[in-house]
């Protein structure tokens, strides 16, 4: 803990006190024309208070109809301030500049962001980073609102020169318009050596400029074979499914698994590649018909063909033979994915490549068994690419998806052995189907009906009634809008609450009311090492802010409040 959050933490009482004597009203008179309004005809303004303290602002921005997240590394003050917006909904997150890794997972643009006293406690080697963190935080036309406090502190605490000059470069920087400077002002605590400056900044486009780079991939770079599409979609799927994946944030790059990257290829091309059409196998993947797929081996793919791509999963447990088949399929896979689309995906010169593959920091050895979990597609290596292109591809994957299945399947149509054998457009896309559309509830229905024939009452999450024998299994997050079959989002429901659900998100209200029973679904459900194994495996890379060792049902909840929250934000899923 630096000094400065441990003051904030160990004088929780006092400041919080202090912080409460004044109004927001009065704190943040400056920047009034800029207070978000409500307004019953469009989504509520989405706010994300940093520093937020003990509440103050946090309460009064949810007063006003906002949806909000305070952000408040200080423990003690962050208890105080969950107390004191316990009335309104407020979602506190244990997070800290210039890092943001918390708030960053969540996969959410807002609209009004408030820095308030926080800069002069950031070194200036750190605000570049944290100035490009909070940028990339805005929705289209969002303000980011920053308050500077010029005067020393007399307390230990340690503070570093402001001036509006350094955040007027950094906006220019970011390609952020300066809408507002307050002049200076006194300090409303009434301290004679402290006053005070506010600087709007707004976002005036939706900046999505990678999606030109997105483009280029899907429609206009040449490709010879499927795997540059392949590639992205992997990506797409990734970064939509499992913000638990991004192993580290540094410099504008994200890295994740490339074991992850290996096994989604691999998922992917299963259903293209071991399908039997009209007795030949597989739909042909590239224009050269004499020509395999460098990734589909004997002493790997070819020993997995009695799996499906479902089997796949996270969580999953391989051993013997099949461990072995996977760990040289997905080496395999890793292989064609450098010499391929990784070396040939590129922007200007063909040396600045979009994506790069690290080798793991030790070599790996060859496993007999092992869950299919991050530390295992970790060993992998890791891959990277811009921070900016992995957001894209997680704000628009609903939107770019479909134009990547599409483009593959123009690609597929092209190719001579598939127009030979008169494949219907409806096979193709059969073929690139992601989860099995029966939604897989089966393993979940079996563990259900198991637990009643052994005298156990199963009750429905949402009301607590008795289940009987016609009962549903519902997604908590709707199947239609984010596919996922992980155990977490499988909850036992009577037919009527699931019908009466349909596609939709439940309110945070709702979940919360249900907490203990989930809580007790899970623990009920879930009892042997190995499912849990596999809970919490699913559960670390689907949800955000989750540690890779996670084993607490209570944590896995909170996470999937979060993640509840990022899928309407991104979506606009309706709510239940």
């Amino acid at each position: 803990m630096n000094k400065n959050i441990e003051y904030y933490h160990n004088n929780a009482l006092k400041l919080a006190d202090n912080y409460r004597q004044v109004s927001f009203e009065d704190v943040h008179a400056s920047w009034k024309p800029y207070w978000p309004v409500l307004n019953n005809d469009l989504q509520p303004a989405r706010v994300l208070d940093i520093g937020a303290g003990s509440g103050r602002d946090a309460k009064w921005f949810a007063q006003c109809g906002c949806e909000v997240f305070a952000v408040e590394p200080a423990k003690s003050l962050r208890a105080f301030g969950r107390q004191y917006t316990d009335s309104v909904e407020v979602t506190w997150i244990d997070d800290v500049l210039p890092d943001l890794a918390k708030v960053t997972d969540l996969g959410m643009r807002y609209d009004l962001i408030l820095v308030s006293a926080v800069w002069m406690h950031l070194a200036k080697s750190k605000r570049k980073r944290a100035f490009r963190k909070l940028a990339n935080l805005l929705a289209a036309n969002g303000k980011l609102v920053i308050t500077l406090r010029h005067g020393s502190f007399n307390d230990g605490r340690s503070t570093h020169g402001v001036s509006v000059e350094e955040l007027e470069q950094l906006a220019t920087d970011h390609a952020l318009h300066v809408c507002h400077k307050s002049d200076l002002s006194k300090d409303t605590m009434g301290r004679d050596y402290v006053q005070w400056q506010t600087i709007v900044f707004n976002l005036p486009d939706d900046g999505s400029g990678d999606l030109t780079k997105v483009r280029h991939i899907i429609v206009n770079d040449s490709k010879s074979a499927t795997y540059k599409l392949a590639l992205l979609r992997t990506l797409l799927r990734i970064a939509d499914a499992h913000p638990g994946a991004v192993m580290d944030r540094t410099d504008g790059k994200v890295a994740i698994p490339l074991g992850l990257v290996g096994l989604y290829w691999i998922r992917q091309f299963k259903r293209l590649i071991d399908i039997d059409i009209d007795g030949l196998k597989g739909i042909q993947q590239n224009s050269n018909t004499s020509k395999g797929l460098g990734f589909v081996k004997e002493d790997g793919w070819q020993k997995l063909t009695h799996l499906s791509a479902d089997d796949l999963a996270i969580g999953s447990l391989f051993t013997g033979e099949d461990a072995k088949a996977l760990q040289k399929a997905l080496k395999d896979a890793l292989s064609t994915i450098k010499q391929g689309p990784v070396k040939f995906i590129y922007q200007g010169a063909n040396d600045n490549r979009l994506f790069e593959m690290m080798p793991p920091s030790k070599r790996r050895n060859l496993l007999s068994s092992f869950f299919i979990d991050s530390d295992f597609l970790g060993s992998f290596g890791t891959f990277i690419l811009d921070e900016s292109l992995w957001e894209c591809l997680r704000l628009y994957n609903s939107w770019i998806e479909p134009l990547v299945v599409n483009q593959w399947v123009l690609e597929m149509q092209r190719f001579e052995s598939n127009k030979a054998r008169n494949i219907g457009l409806q096979q193709y896309h059969d073929c690139l189907i992601w989860v099995d559309k029966d939604h897989d509830t089966r393993e979940v229905r079996k563990k259900v009906d198991a637990l009643r024939q052994c005298g156990t009452e199963i009750h429905s999450v949402w009301s607590g009634k008795k289940l009987r024998n016609q009962y549903h299994v519902d997604h908590c997050l709707p199947f239609a809008y984010w596919p996922n079959n992980d155990r977490w989002n499988l909850l036992p429901t009577t037919t009527t609450e699931n019908l009466n659900k349909k596609d939709r998100l439940p309110k945070n209200k709702r979940l919360n009311e249900s907490k203990e029973r989930i809580l007790e679904w899970w623990q009920t459900a879930w009892q042997s090492e190995q499912e849990q194994t596999r809970f919490f495996d699913e559960a670390v890379l689907s949800l955000p802010n989750l540690p890779s060792q996670c084993r607490n049902f209570e944590d896995v909840f909170e996470a999937m409040g979060l993640q509840v929250k990022g899928v309407k934000s991104r979506l606009l899923v309706r709510e239940w």
